[in-house]
């Protein structure tokens, strides 16, 4: 089915030709005429199968239809809410990219960059807007931004949102957008929660379902590596060199982590960056630009941006670390064999990490093969050697050596009290000498003298 037949405008059409895609996949081919209706719709497709030009192209087509009908007004009219910065930029490309041919003023508004140009944008007029929670919520309480004129509402990655605590600023802002409007709602998992967000927020929603929730898109290949922790950067090198990969992307649990991982490609030989939320914005865009250009073989991420990398020809997911939660395997492998394209996800697990897999088998209702990778050999530990003993050992009773030196002016001179002393200190207390039969170890103290009597002693008169 061609997206001509969808109902699609002609220079919208034209934009998604210029593209590359001639048919819509299944989630565009459900959505796009339901929206296209005006009706609210709850999505729910795997990820990599398309959701981003599923709302995005019917809200360009009503903005092409005000456009053509010289209805066109100033104020924001469609409003897209992601949860992460990346994710927020990946949408407002699209937007671009599907209107080109359209006279389109789109805007991205997220925190990790200055006021300044998005407040000058906003100023300017806006007709599509994409944004993060946290940085709209700012511009609405200092009164920088307008939201009395949406007709389109989006939630993307809803159960993203859930997961980081976004969904009271999601109600708060849905508060301050006119009720008599489209809501549509797009996520890869629908929890229980995010239902209870649908019923407050919709109007009889259609739900769209592609495939099953729990399920990885059929294109992707799972690969289950058994291999110790303090190998597994090995096995990275090793998998990476061995079949040439340019376009990899791996998962790391912790920022830090990432960070590791990706200086010790770097001094392989391995381009790499590393993507998580310590970056700055710019450190990010970077990090994002240059894998997509080729520039970086590698790009190391965390969780937090699993839902914002959209970028063609990821060949390799390799999941560093087994995923604790069971819906991020899902998110992270779905980073590649996206559109129909074929894709290898590699989890390495070593055995502290069975019980995270376990949980995973029982998410998706499948037993996942382990193996060991077949051409990795790993690096026999290093024997553990005695340190060699100095051909002329130290005297019980000698010195400290030379770099002890600077203390040995404090030391007395030697002699028998002296060697006594630094007997002591250097090798702890010795046996106390043998006395005399009869001789107390105490002496008795002096009687005390009166003033005359010590006189009398130093001879005076």
């Amino acid at each position: 089915m061609p997206f001509k037949s969808l109902g699609l405008s002609d220079k919208l059409v034209q934009g998604i030709l210029a593209t590359g895609y001639t048919a819509p996949t299944a989630i565009q081919s459900q959505a796009i005429p339901t929206a296209l209706q005006g009706r609210d719709i709850i999505g729910c497709a795997q990820t990599g199968t398309g959701k981003t030009a599923a709302f995005v192209l019917p809200i360009l087509n009503r903005l092409a239809a005000h456009e053509a009908a010289g209805h066109a007004s100033a104020g924001i009219k469609a409003l897209v809410l992601t949860p992460t910065r990346e994710l927020a930029g990946q949408v407002e490309e699209a937007v671009k990219t599907y209107g080109r041919f359209m006279r389109l003023r789109t805007l991205a508004i997220y925190g990790g960059v200055g006021y300044g140009p998005q407040l000058q944008a906003l100023q300017r007029g806006v007709d599509f807007v994409v944004a993060t929670p946290g940085r709209l919520i700012d511009l609405m309480n200092s009164r920088r931004i307008d939201l009395s004129k949406v007709e389109v509402l989006v939630l993307d990655e809803a159960d993203r949102m859930m997961d980081m605590g976004f969904i009271p600023d999601v109600r708060k802002i849905v508060a301050q957008i006119p009720k008599e409007r489209q809501t549509l709602m797009f996520s890869a998992t629908m929890s229980r929660e995010i239902r209870e967000l649908t019923a407050s927020i919709q109007r009889q929603p259609q739900i769209i379902q592609i495939g099953e929730q729990r399920n990885p898109v059929a294109t992707v290949t799972q690969h289950i590596f058994t291999v110790q922790r303090d190998q597994k950067m090995d096995l990275l090198i090793h998998i990476i060199e061995e079949q040439n990969l340019d376009c990899v992307l791996v998962f790391s649990r912790t920022k830090h982590g990432a960070d590791r991982i990706s200086q010790k490609l770097e001094r392989r030989g391995i381009r790499s960056a590393a993507l998580h939320s310590n970056r700055t914005q710019s450190q990010r865009q970077k990090a994002l630009d240059g894998f997509k250009r080729g520039h970086y073989r590698v790009l190391v991420a965390t969780d937090i941006a699993a839902r914002g990398i959209d970028v063609e020809g990821i060949s390799h997911v390799i999941n560093f670390d087994t995923p604790v939660y069971a819906e991020d395997y899902i998110h992270r492998i779905g980073r590649t064999g996206r559109a129909m394209a074929t894709g290898d996800a590699i989890t390495f697990v070593s055995r502290d990490e069975e019980d995270y897999l376990r949980s995973i088998e029982k998410f998706i209702g499948k037993r996942l093969e382990r193996k060991r990778h077949p051409t990795f050999v790993a690096a026999a530990p290093q024997a553990f050697q005695k340190p060699q003993q100095p051909a002329h050992p130290q005297q019980p009773h000698a010195l400290k050596p030379a770099y002890h030196q600077p203390h040995q002016q404090h030391l007395p001179k030697p002699g028998p009290q002296a060697t006594q002393q630094v007997s002591h200190e250097t090798r702890g207390p010795s046996p106390r000498p043998q006395q005399p039969a009869g001789h107390s170890p105490h002496p008795k103290p002096r009687p005390k003298l009166s003033f005359w009597q010590r006189r009398r002693q130093r001879g005076g008169n």
